[in-house]
Protein backbone atom coordinates (compact mmCIF):
# COMPACT_ATOMS: atom_id res chain seq x y z
CA UNK A 1 0.00 0.00 0.00
CA UNK A 2 1.62 3.23 -1.14
CA UNK A 3 1.59 6.30 1.08
CA UNK A 4 0.02 9.68 0.34
CA UNK A 5 1.55 12.49 2.36
CA UNK A 6 -1.00 15.20 3.16
CA UNK A 7 -0.46 18.59 4.79
CA UNK A 8 -3.90 19.91 5.74
CA UNK A 9 -5.43 22.70 7.76
CA UNK A 10 -6.60 21.66 11.23
CA UNK A 11 -10.15 22.58 10.20
CA UNK A 12 -10.20 19.37 8.14
CA UNK A 13 -9.44 17.13 11.14
CA UNK A 14 -12.93 15.86 11.87
CA UNK A 15 -13.63 15.38 8.16
CA UNK A 16 -10.51 13.25 7.78
CA UNK A 17 -11.40 11.33 10.95
CA UNK A 18 -14.27 9.87 8.93
CA UNK A 19 -13.06 10.14 5.35
CA UNK A 20 -9.50 8.81 5.68
CA UNK A 21 -10.56 5.21 6.18
CA UNK A 22 -13.03 5.41 3.29
CA UNK A 23 -10.34 6.72 0.95
CA UNK A 24 -7.83 4.11 2.07
CA UNK A 25 -10.28 1.25 1.56
CA UNK A 26 -11.34 2.46 -1.86
CA UNK A 27 -7.94 3.48 -3.21
CA UNK A 28 -5.45 1.10 -1.66
CA UNK A 29 -3.34 4.06 -0.54
CA UNK A 30 -2.51 4.94 3.07
CA UNK A 31 -2.74 8.54 4.23
CA UNK A 32 0.15 10.11 6.11
CA UNK A 33 -1.75 13.11 7.45
CA UNK A 34 -0.20 16.15 9.09
CA UNK A 35 -2.62 18.77 10.43
CA UNK A 36 -1.73 22.31 11.40
CA UNK A 37 -2.59 25.99 11.01
CA UNK A 38 -2.72 27.00 7.36
CA UNK A 39 -0.16 29.76 7.77
CA UNK A 40 2.37 27.34 9.25
CA UNK A 41 1.76 24.74 6.55
CA UNK A 42 2.02 27.36 3.81
CA UNK A 43 5.42 28.37 5.16
CA UNK A 44 6.59 24.75 5.19
CA UNK A 45 5.36 24.18 1.64
CA UNK A 46 7.05 27.38 0.55
CA UNK A 47 10.29 25.99 1.95
CA UNK A 48 9.84 22.89 -0.24
CA UNK A 49 8.70 20.39 2.36
CA UNK A 50 7.63 17.33 0.36
CA UNK A 51 3.94 16.44 0.20
CA UNK A 52 1.53 14.80 -2.21
CA UNK A 53 -1.45 16.99 -1.31
CA UNK A 54 -1.68 20.38 0.35
CA UNK A 55 -4.96 21.72 1.76
CA UNK A 56 -4.54 25.29 2.97
CA UNK A 57 -6.21 28.67 2.65
CA UNK A 58 -7.15 30.01 -0.76
CA UNK A 59 -4.75 32.93 -0.30
CA UNK A 60 -1.97 30.51 0.58
CA UNK A 61 -2.64 28.43 -2.52
CA UNK A 62 -2.48 31.55 -4.71
CA UNK A 63 0.84 32.56 -3.17
CA UNK A 64 2.33 29.08 -3.56
CA UNK A 65 1.13 28.89 -7.16
CA UNK A 66 2.76 32.23 -7.92
CA UNK A 67 6.01 30.89 -6.47
CA UNK A 68 5.86 27.74 -8.61
CA UNK A 69 5.38 25.37 -5.66
CA UNK A 70 2.12 23.74 -6.85
CA UNK A 71 0.78 22.04 -9.98
CA UNK A 72 -1.76 24.55 -11.27
CA UNK A 73 -3.92 21.94 -13.01
CA UNK A 74 -4.43 20.09 -9.70
CA UNK A 75 -6.02 22.97 -7.78
CA UNK A 76 -9.52 22.31 -6.42
CA UNK A 77 -11.68 24.14 -3.88
CA UNK A 78 -12.60 21.86 -0.97
CA UNK A 79 -14.58 23.83 1.60
CA UNK A 80 -15.23 27.18 3.24
CA UNK A 81 -14.92 27.68 6.98
CA UNK A 82 -16.69 30.29 9.10
CA UNK A 83 -15.88 31.33 12.66
CA UNK A 84 -18.00 30.42 15.66
CA UNK A 85 -18.32 30.72 19.42
CA UNK A 86 -18.22 28.00 22.09
CA UNK A 87 -18.58 27.87 25.87
CA UNK A 88 -18.01 25.10 28.42
CA UNK A 89 -20.74 22.46 28.53
CA UNK A 90 -23.46 23.50 30.94
CA UNK A 91 -22.52 27.17 30.84
CA UNK A 92 -25.03 29.86 29.98
CA UNK A 93 -25.04 30.80 26.31
CA UNK A 94 -23.87 34.36 25.62
CA UNK A 95 -25.94 36.54 23.30
CA UNK A 96 -24.01 36.65 20.03
CA UNK A 97 -26.88 37.83 17.84
CA UNK A 98 -25.20 41.13 16.97
CA UNK A 99 -21.83 42.83 17.13
CA UNK A 100 -23.03 44.88 20.09
CA UNK A 101 -24.23 41.92 22.17
CA UNK A 102 -21.16 39.87 21.26
CA UNK A 103 -18.95 42.74 22.43
CA UNK A 104 -20.87 42.89 25.70
CA UNK A 105 -20.39 39.14 26.18
CA UNK A 106 -16.66 39.42 25.59
CA UNK A 107 -16.31 42.29 28.02
CA UNK A 108 -18.34 40.45 30.65
CA UNK A 109 -16.29 37.27 30.37
CA UNK A 110 -13.39 36.83 32.78
CA UNK A 111 -11.38 34.99 30.14
CA UNK A 112 -11.58 34.23 26.43
CA UNK A 113 -9.76 31.79 24.18
CA UNK A 114 -8.65 32.56 20.64
CA UNK A 115 -5.91 31.42 18.30
CA UNK A 116 -2.60 33.23 18.50
CA UNK A 117 -2.70 36.23 16.15
CA UNK A 118 0.77 35.33 14.87
CA UNK A 119 1.38 31.72 13.86
CA UNK A 120 -1.78 30.30 15.42
CA UNK A 121 -4.13 30.24 12.48
CA UNK A 122 -6.46 32.30 10.31
CA UNK A 123 -8.99 32.91 13.08
CA UNK A 124 -6.41 34.49 15.37
CA UNK A 125 -5.39 36.99 12.71
CA UNK A 126 -9.01 37.91 12.08
CA UNK A 127 -10.05 38.19 15.72
CA UNK A 128 -7.15 40.55 16.48
CA UNK A 129 -8.56 42.84 13.79
CA UNK A 130 -12.10 42.43 15.17
CA UNK A 131 -11.02 43.38 18.70
CA UNK A 132 -9.26 46.47 17.35
CA UNK A 133 -12.29 47.42 15.26
CA UNK A 134 -14.57 47.06 18.30
CA UNK A 135 -12.21 49.16 20.40
CA UNK A 136 -11.60 46.40 22.95
CA UNK A 137 -8.15 45.19 21.97
CA UNK A 138 -6.52 46.12 25.28
CA UNK A 139 -9.26 44.49 27.37
CA UNK A 140 -9.10 41.29 25.31
CA UNK A 141 -5.30 41.11 25.49
CA UNK A 142 -5.55 41.19 29.27
CA UNK A 143 -7.93 38.23 29.47
CA UNK A 144 -6.97 36.17 26.40
CA UNK A 145 -5.81 32.57 26.51
CA UNK A 146 -4.15 31.66 23.23
CA UNK A 147 -4.43 28.39 21.34
CA UNK A 148 -1.19 27.62 19.57
CA UNK A 149 -2.85 26.00 16.57
CA UNK A 150 -2.88 22.43 15.39
CA UNK A 151 -4.73 19.54 16.98
CA UNK A 152 -3.10 19.98 20.39
CA UNK A 153 -3.64 23.73 20.40
CA UNK A 154 -7.35 23.93 19.67
CA UNK A 155 -9.23 26.78 21.34
CA UNK A 156 -11.93 24.30 22.35
CA UNK A 157 -9.46 22.43 24.54
CA UNK A 158 -8.82 25.61 26.54
CA UNK A 159 -12.57 26.08 26.99
CA UNK A 160 -13.06 22.41 27.85
CA UNK A 161 -10.45 22.66 30.63
CA UNK A 162 -12.35 25.58 32.13
CA UNK A 163 -9.55 28.03 31.43
CA UNK A 164 -11.75 30.32 29.32
CA UNK A 165 -15.43 31.24 29.47
CA UNK A 166 -15.75 31.93 25.73
CA UNK A 167 -13.83 30.51 22.79
CA UNK A 168 -13.73 31.76 19.22
CA UNK A 169 -12.30 29.71 16.37
CA UNK A 170 -13.31 28.09 13.12
CA UNK A 171 -16.55 26.20 13.61
CA UNK A 172 -15.12 22.87 12.45
CA UNK A 173 -12.31 23.18 14.99
CA UNK A 174 -14.72 23.98 17.83
CA UNK A 175 -16.82 20.95 16.89
CA UNK A 176 -13.69 18.80 17.10
CA UNK A 177 -13.78 19.15 20.91
CA UNK A 178 -16.75 17.23 22.38
CA UNK A 179 -16.39 18.82 25.80
CA UNK A 180 -17.58 22.26 24.69
CA UNK A 181 -20.98 23.64 23.74
CA UNK A 182 -21.10 25.27 20.31
CA UNK A 183 -23.21 28.44 20.55
CA UNK A 184 -23.29 29.56 16.92
CA UNK A 185 -21.47 31.54 14.24
CA UNK A 186 -20.06 35.00 14.78
CA UNK A 187 -22.42 37.86 13.94
CA UNK A 188 -22.44 38.45 10.21
CA UNK A 189 -20.84 41.88 10.45
CA UNK A 190 -17.84 40.35 12.27
CA UNK A 191 -17.66 37.09 10.36
CA UNK A 192 -14.77 35.83 8.27
CA UNK A 193 -15.08 32.88 5.90
CA UNK A 194 -11.86 31.17 4.84
CA UNK A 195 -11.81 29.07 1.66
CA UNK A 196 -9.70 25.95 1.86
CA UNK A 197 -8.20 24.70 -1.37
CA UNK A 198 -6.26 21.57 -2.30
CA UNK A 199 -3.40 21.13 -4.74
CA UNK A 200 -0.56 18.75 -5.58
CA UNK A 201 2.91 20.21 -4.86
CA UNK A 202 5.43 20.07 -7.67
CA UNK A 203 7.72 17.94 -5.49
CA UNK A 204 5.06 15.28 -4.85
CA UNK A 205 6.40 11.71 -4.78
CA UNK A 206 2.96 10.21 -5.37
CA UNK A 207 1.22 12.81 -7.48
CA UNK A 208 -1.30 10.44 -9.08
CA UNK A 209 -2.54 9.29 -5.68
CA UNK A 210 -2.64 12.91 -4.57
CA UNK A 211 -4.93 13.79 -7.46
CA UNK A 212 -7.09 10.81 -6.59
CA UNK A 213 -7.45 12.05 -3.02
CA UNK A 214 -8.45 15.51 -4.20
CA UNK A 215 -11.06 13.99 -6.51
CA UNK A 216 -12.40 11.96 -3.58
CA UNK A 217 -12.65 15.04 -1.36
CA UNK A 218 -14.77 16.79 -4.00
CA UNK A 219 -17.13 13.84 -4.45
CA UNK A 220 -20.77 14.05 -3.28
CA UNK A 221 -20.12 11.47 -0.54
CA UNK A 222 -17.18 13.42 0.88
CA UNK A 223 -19.08 16.70 0.65
CA UNK A 224 -21.83 15.29 2.86
CA UNK A 225 -19.29 14.44 5.54
CA UNK A 226 -17.49 17.77 5.23
CA UNK A 227 -20.77 19.65 5.71
CA UNK A 228 -21.69 17.55 8.75
CA UNK A 229 -18.35 18.48 10.33
CA UNK A 230 -19.05 22.22 10.27
CA UNK A 231 -17.59 23.23 6.92
CA UNK A 232 -19.38 24.38 3.78
CA UNK A 233 -18.34 22.13 0.88
CA UNK A 234 -17.15 23.89 -2.26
Amino acid sequence: MSEVKVLATTAMKTSFDELAAQFERGSGHRLDLTLGPSLQLEKRLGEDEAADVAIVSGAGIEDLLARGKLVSASVAAIAASALGVAVPRGAREPDISSAATFTQALLAAKSIAVSKPVGGGQSGVHMAKVFARLGIADQMAAKAKYGTGGVAGLVGLIVERGEAEIGVQQIAELLAVPGVHYVGPLPEELQSVTPFVAAVPVNAQNADAGRRLIAFLTSPEAKRVIKAKGLEPA
